[in-house]
């Protein structure tokens, strides 16, 4: 079997989904937006985020009960889950101004050591989750699994944390 070189794919999609995201946290939104209540959309990425978990969860549990075949539907459900939260969370911030957390004290400070590991993390997710894929279509067994024993707590922290941040924003939507 021929391996593929995923590599190019994976560094523009890494380098234009973190661009992307970092461009939009700069901008202020769109002044009057009505075509629908775009609050609706940080609770749809929380769902996303959940169902994420959901799906690297029931992928970890499989792999390591040896069902591959489970393992691999339920990380591309969970390639799904994250690309639909990447739509809405890009279609968000395109549209809305970034909310501010209006916590004091203890919870300000865990609210945002959540935030800013999951902003970095989310980050170093992309690139690992696409070469773990890669590496598993390329049947780069011993590869992917070096990797993965990265990607997936990285990943389930990741998609956690989002949810956790939304719960703690959420009021001050």
């Amino acid at each position: 079997m021929k391996t593929r070189n995923y590599k190019p794919a994976i560094i523009i999609i890494s380098v234009v989904i973190n661009v992307l995201v970092l461009v939009l946290a700069g901008i202020p939104g769109v002044d009057n937006f009505t075509a629908f209540d775009v609050k609706i959309l940080p609770l749809m990425n929380a769902i996303f985020n959940s169902f994420t978990f959901l799906f690297l969860v029931g992928a970890l549990v499989a792999i390591l009960n040896k069902k591959v075949t489970l393992h691999r539907r339920l990380i591309y459900a969970a390639f799904i889950s994250t690309t639909l939260f990447l739509l809405s969370y890009v279609t968000y911030h395109f549209i809305a101004e970034s909310t501010s957390y209006g916590g004091t004290g203890i919870m300000a400070g865990i609210y945002y050591f959540i935030l800013i590991t999951h902003i970095i993390l989310a980050a170093v997710i992309v690139p690992l989750a696409l070469t773990s894929v890669a590496r598993a279509w390329n049947m780069e067994n011993e590869r992917h699994k070096k990797i993965a024993r990265w990607t997936m707590p990285l990943w389930l922290y990741v998609s956690l944390t989002g949810i956790l941040v939304y719960l703690m924003i959420s009021p001050y939507y």
